[in-house]
């Protein structure tokens, strides 16, 4: 089966964050299925993203005309302004569109991925509760922060809990893709992916 994998683009989101998965699930299997196993997309709020450092990026879709998600990425990057003022991620945090559309992909999805601070959208979602997480090394506190239901791992690279996969900051989010192919179509598709990239970290 071809497995739809969905990336939520927002303004100031880390470029590797949303870029190196996307590139991880597209060629996966290629040189060595038949059929093609992933079906990789980009979806926003809206139909114009400006990423971390001014890329600017026109996503797929739309919140309200994609297609069926079986995989659905939340990427990180953002912070605060001097003054105070949240952007990326940490706005998207308290975006009640963003939460309830991801609350409603979580409902259906296969699997939800969170690449570093992807993981407070998923905790401000209220989708952590109970289960492992990790995130940038500098956003553990305010993972923490979210709710006590939520234990909080350090120092890894990511962390499965079945429906719910999370990775630490930036190039974990690699890591954890091929771990994720790993996972659904073997490991010997993930390391020829790896090996075709010459990403010679994973595993």
């Amino acid at each position: 089966m071809t497995r739809s994998v969905a990336i939520f683009l927002f303004d100031e989101v880390e470029v590797l964050d949303f870029a190196g998965p996307y590139e991880v699930f597209s060629v996966a299997g290629l040189r060595t299925l038949p059929q093609k196993p992933f079906d990789v997309f980009t979806v926003a709020e809206k139909s114009a993203i400006v990423a971390r450092n001014g890329l600017k990026v026109t996503p797929d879709f739309t919140f309200e005309n994609m297609p069926k998600a079986d995989i659905v990425l939340l990427p990180g990057g953002g912070g605060y302004t001097a003054d105070g003022v949240a952007f990326g991620s940490r706005r998207e945090m308290d975006n009640p569109v963003v939460l309830e559309w991801v609350k409603k992909q979580a409902a259906q999805a296969e699997l939800i991925l969170s690449v570093c601070t992807g993981a407070l959208i998923l905790g401000n979602a209220g989708l952590l509760e109970g289960l492992k997480a990790t995130t940038h090394f500098m956003a553990l506190g305010s993972l923490r922060a979210i709710s006590p239901n939520i234990e909080v791992i350090e120092n890894v690279r990511y962390v499965d809990n079945g429906a719910v996969i999370l990775s630490a900051g930036v190039s974990a989010g690699i890591d954890m893709s091929y771990y994720v192919v790993s996972k659904l179509i073997g490991a010997e598709v993930a390391t020829e992916a790896a090996r075709y990239a010459q990403y010679d970290y994973w595993q």
